[in-house]
């Protein structure tokens, strides 16, 4: 089975996303081996001035048939860990619905990454946007408003992701897409997709951002016998896992659909 490397270059919205994908994929027969470069509250002004700076400020989560988690990582070394066939970018949540924030940060940190891992595809990480009762204090960037900051939010990644030629993880569109589902909608007595109001929430959420990375990744559509978290506390009914997947996969046809205008 050849194995798929993807290193994510991010903070707690990568760590999200990728917690569960390794274990989505071997489920779907496919090897995976996920890297993530992570720093609370990251920006993209924050990942190049470290990279300037050979900062060793990360941790890095590495899931593979041996997990492993070390402190004090730099961006360099763990590019040139591996082959990497993708790595991804994105910007820190408060600040992904203002596209003057990403740049010159993005375009320097997307030439460091093809020197060092020319190999790799690059790709847009979407963040989300946080839940209508947030009281993340970078919520009032948009009003305090779910749908302003979502609609910043998918502009400025789509801006970004045409500069660099790359296409997009949409992690955004898939978590907007189940909160219009009652099962999570959350204004109307559903369960939030947030664990605190802008985390995805443990295990719905990091699931419905698992599915969007492995479809988009692999070009594959989840089955029913995917892997499903467990969950004690909070378990995910057979309801709410069909609709996180169906979700997930209406995200990226959607984008795909975008990208083919």
């Amino acid at each position: 089975m050849q194995q798929i490397k993807v290193l994510a270059i991010g903070n707690s919205f990568s760590q999200d996303g990728v917690q569960y994908l390794r274990e989505i994929a071997l489920s779907e027969g496919v090897d995976m081996l996920v890297g993530n470069l992570y720093i609370g509250g990251c920006s993209l002004e924050r990942h190049w001035n470290n990279v300037v700076n050979h900062a060793h400020d990360y941790y890095y989560y590495r899931f593979a048939e041996e997990s492993f988690k070390t402190d004090g990582a730099a961006i360099l070394e763990i590019l040139e860990s591996e082959q990497w066939d993708y790595v991804t970018l994105q910007q820190v949540s408060h600040l992904s619905g203002q596209f003057e924030t990403y740049q010159p940060y993005l375009f320097q940190l997307s030439a460091f990454v093809k020197e060092h891992a020319p190999q790799a595809e690059q790709l847009i990480h979407q963040t989300w946007a946080y839940e209508i009762d947030s009281s993340h204090d970078g919520f009032e960037r948009y009003n305090n408003n779910q749908n302003t900051m979502f609609q910043g939010l998918k502009d400025a990644y789509c801006r970004a992701a045409e500069l660099l030629c790359a296409r997009i993880i949409p992690c955004g569109q898939a978590v907007q897409l189940a909160r219009s589902n009652t099962l999570f909608d959350y204004a109307n007595g559903g369960k939030s997709l947030n664990r605190d109001g802008f985390h995805a929430s443990i295990p719905q959420g990091r699931y419905l951002l698992g599915a969007v990375w492995f479809e988009t990744l692999t070009g594959k559509t989840l089955s029913s016998e995917v892997y499903l978290p467990q969950s004690n506390e909070n378990p995910i009914s057979q309801a709410e896992a069909k609709v996180l997947r169906k979700c997930a996969h209406d995200s990226v046809i959607i984008q795909q659909a975008f990208n083919q205008r």
